[in-house]
């Protein structure tokens, strides 16, 4: 990490109103007022008319690629910053490769903008070097945050994690935006540096700054390309012939949904406020037996004590910590956050936004049809979708 931000610090900010074009639709670089995409000049509407100019940080993410759709559709000039470039770039949009963490590159990406949508961020539970996540996930908000207020940036969201809400004791009642556990009880790095990032944010919240906060739950849904933890866990439960699992109640929210629900917290929500930005609240054993109906794939569901679950991903993550380096088939995090979860709440975001998710098999169908049509997988999704539980 401090290897690259040595190499990102001594990057030369790139000038977004002047910088050249690149052929081909290559360019993960800004584009002027035109570019040539596949041999065809292409108008970039952010030097000319004075629609709402938004810039998405991670939006060649998940979450990101179907904010950066919405907010397209809605008329919005966007332009993105990534280190990654985008697996369908949109010839509408202005890619910015760099990141978050260099501020020079990120007060240039925030030239003639209105609006931000932070969403950058490692969303992983395991990285060879636990500090990472502090250093992004919080480092990276605590820059673009210091940079959007002195660019007098109009409306700011912050893209939280609904994992940070989850109480270490049990608890019967649903949970809600107005509660946030400390830092201290917090299941393991990952969230911890969600809820720094979180509490960083409505700080600045509180002394003026336009701050809302959204947090999606767990998105499924198409074009996931790089397997986010949800379609990692569903890929894998796809590939086993012998399914055993933690049964832990998830909320999984379809993609778009979960987009939408960001465009109507900057549009409506109310500064200092949270959002969970979910779908349906659904047993994991409940969507084993949907996908497998789905799928056609029966294989035997056998439970996991969550005791040794976490026994169990604590020794998976220790090996990969120290002998293999790379990343374990669970965590001890992952699997406190499980034992913690319970039902949410989407009521605050139904009433003061008019946030409306679709229900969640659609979505999962889409999303097992994805996943094998990526694999090369032949497959033939089953119209009975429902189980008897």
């Amino acid at each position: 990490m401090d290897r690259r931000r040595g190499r990102l610090a001594n990057r030369r900010a790139p000038d977004l109103r002047t910088s050249p074009a690149l052929a081909r639709g290559q360019s993960h670089s800004p584009v002027a007022r035109t570019d040539v995409r596949d041999g065809q000049t292409v108008h970039c509407p952010w030097l000319s008319g004075r629609s709402t100019r938004v810039l998405v940080t991670g939006g060649s993410g998940f979450i990101g690629q179907h904010l950066v759709s919405a907010l397209i559709e809605r008329g919005r000039t966007v332009r993105v910053l990534d280190l990654k470039p985008p697996a369908r770039a949109l010839p509408e949009v202005q890619y910015v490769g760099g990141s978050v963490l260099d501020k020079d590159v990120v007060d240039a990406a925030l030239d003639g903008v209105d609006q931000v949508y932070h969403l950058a961020g490692l969303p992983g539970m395991w990285l060879p070097r636990k500090n990472d996540f502090h250093a992004v996930n919080y480092g990276g908000t605590e820059v673009v945050i210091a940079a959007a207020r002195k660019r007098g940036v109009a409306r700011f969201l912050h893209c939280s994690t609904e994992s940070i809400l989850f109480r270490r004791w049990p608890s019967e009642n649903a949970a809600a935006e107005n509660f946030l556990p400390p830092a201290e009880d917090m299941p393991g790095p990952y969230t911890r540096s969600k809820m720094l990032a979180d509490q960083l944010a409505m700080r600045a919240a509180e002394s003026g700054f336009p701050v809302v906060i959204g947090c999606p739950t767990m998105p499924i849904g198409p074009d996931d390309h790089n397997l986010t933890p949800p379609a990692a866990m569903l890929r894998h439960f796809l590939d086993s012939r012998l399914q055993l699992y933690l049964d832990f109640i998830v909320n999984l929210v379809d993609v778009r949904d979960a987009a939408t629900g960001l465009v109507l917290a900057m549009e409506r929500g109310k500064v200092g406020h949270r959002y969970i930005l979910g779908g349906e609240c659904i047993s994991l054993k409940q969507v084993l037996r949907l996908m497998a109906v789905m799928s056609g794939r029966l294989s035997p569901l056998v439970p996991v004590p969550g005791r040794l679950a976490e026994i169990t991903a604590a020794v998976l993550e220790f090996i990969a910590d120290y002998v293999t380096r790379r990343p374990p088939s669970g965590t001890a995090e992952g699997v406190r956050i499980a034992l913690r979860a319970r039902v949410l709440s989407i009521e605050k975001a139904q009433r003061e936004l008019g946030y409306a998710p679709r229900p969640v098999e659609p979505a999962l169908r889409e999303t097992i049809a994805y996943l094998l049509g990526a694999a090369g997988q032949n497959y033939e999704l089953r119209a009975g979708t429902t189980p008897v539980y």
